[in-house]
């Protein structure tokens, strides 16, 4: 058999098409993509790729499945390791993990490991497919999860496995954090998102929602209430920004709120008439995920020049190549080595954004090469709207009402190597630990901590 040393091409909405709608861009493998892209699969007998995966799904495990044709039992394999492959396979960045070790990438490109992941999980929500889901007997030991985002809902997923009964708190009205507020309907569609929840309430999980912990609830209240452990999944949502003159001109937005009001308010919806600021040039400043999704969204609700100003080069951009690569094509406009200085706003509105140059140094602590100004090098670019995609600390709402939780100088929960806070009981992780990261990084947390939770409620008797 001749093997391509080239993927296959995830087929795609034409570009010039897809800007007119928030339909899913990326429209998945066929039946024969799929066994071709397995094909390719070597079958390590000491697979890199299960420990580049945060989760430690048996990749060549499943990849076999598909080869055999049994697309049922493929699934079955990934659930063992992880509930949620329908969005894996859709966001999670495998060219840096499990893709970035795959033996094959030693002679060509590696094995679509992530466009595999969601064929399958594809496959089996179109088929209606009953998910079988080993479970251990109810144990009748009550643990909280605080955040309904990738971290806490994993977490919440492993204890109910192990049969402990599990109740989610999440503030906002919907499950899913981050995935449900920042991701756009064209990367993870709601149905798929909502699916995969409902998978979590079919084990048992309880979802209570608008329920603010440290607010409504205090983690002394649980305790009071017989959870014999809590794990804090609360994420990091409080958006940072820049702190340079005119950043309170309106027109200038968090790309968390701009976000939020597309996907949680349901802006993408022609039908909802949700409110949002309509701009026709519009600056998304950042390089990461939530600055191409942004830029993406922005472009769909109308906006004619969207700008990403970033102030290192392309190659330090922390985006998944694949998100830059669909922005290109959806006419965003890259202005790199750029840095905004100043907001140029009129009567209170913004009217334009005033960069300057940047030339790349020495790397700095975070290893990539440190941008500096380049003197004299100013120039303003005439804009409507800015969104500020810089990351997230965590809101420290929860913390300031809780005692002997200990943070860190950003603001992130302190753990230690089992994830437990300074407070007995309490554990953490995903971004309210680490500050924002991936959401597979999350989902690794969360089911870490799981077993530790297990461990620690099995020591107290």
């Amino acid at each position: 058999m001749n093997i391509s040393k080239k993927k296959n091409e995830m087929p795609t909405q034409a570009p010039l098409e897809r800007i007119k709608n928030f339909e899913e861009v990326a429209l998945g493998y066929t039946f024969e993509m799929a066994l071709d892209e397995a094909d390719r699969c070597l079958n390590c007998k000491n697979p890199p790729c299960v420990k580049g995966c945060p989760v430690n799904i048996d990749i060549p495990g499943f990849i076999t499945k598909i080869k055999e044709k049994d697309i049922n039992k493929a699934y079955d394999v990934i659930s063992d390791y992880s509930i949620f492959p329908s969005i894996c396979g859709r966001v999670c960045p495998q060219e840096t993990q499990c893709e970035a070790v795959c033996v094959r990438a030693k002679n060509g490109d590696p094995v679509g490991i992530g466009r595999l992941e969601r064929y399958v999980a594809d496959y089996v929500y179109e088929n209606k497919r009953e998910n079988k889901i080993i479970k251990e007997e109810a144990n009748n030991i009550k643990v909280a999860v605080v955040g309904a985002g990738p971290a806490g809902l994993t977490c919440a997923s492993e204890l109910a496995r192990k049969g402990y009964s599990v109740t989610v708190y999440e503030a906002l009205h919907a499950a899913g954090g981050v995935l449900a507020y920042g991701i756009p309907e064209f990367r993870l569609p709601k149905k798929i998102l909502a699916s995969e929840v409902e998978k979590l309430k079919n084990l048992g999980v309880e979802i209570i929602t608008n329920a603010i912990i440290g607010k409504s609830l205090t983690i002394d209240d649980l305790f009071s209430d017989g959870y014999k452990a809590i794990y804090l999944g609360t994420g990091a949502g409080l958006p940072k920004f820049m702190k340079i003159p005119g950043e309170n001109a309106n027109g200038v937005f968090s790309a968390n709120e701009f976000l939020t009001r597309i996907n949680l308010m349901k802006a993408y919806k022609q039908e909802y008439d949700t409110p949002i600021y309509k701009a026709n040039k519009i600056a998304v400043v950042g390089g990461g995920n939530v600055a191409m999704d942004a830029a993406r969204c922005a472009k769909r609700l109308g906006a004619n020049e969207v700008y990403i100003i970033y102030r290192r080069s392309e190659k330090e951009m922390p985006a998944r190549i694949e998100e830059v690569h669909h922005a290109k094509e959806e006419e965003i406009k890259f202005m790199m080595l750029t840095n905004p200085i100043e907001i140029v706003a009129e009567k209170g509105k913004v009217v334009g954004i005033k960069c300057i140059k940047m030339e790349l140094k020495e790397a700095d602590a975070s290893g990539r090469m440190r941008p500096v100004e380049v003197t004299d090098s100013e120039f303003i670019i005439e804009v409507d709207a800015v969104i500020m995609a810089l990351g997230n600390y965590p809101n420290p709402l929860l913390t300031k009402a809780t005692e002997n939780l200990d943070t860190d100088s950003r603001g992130c929960l302190i753990v230690d190597e089992n994830y437990q806070t300074s407070k007995k009981g309490v554990f953490a992780g995903g971004d309210a630990v680490t500050g924002a990261a991936t959401i597979i990084s999350a989902m690794g947390a969360g089911k870490i901590a799981a077993n530790n939770i297990d461990k620690y409620i099995k020591s107290l008797k």
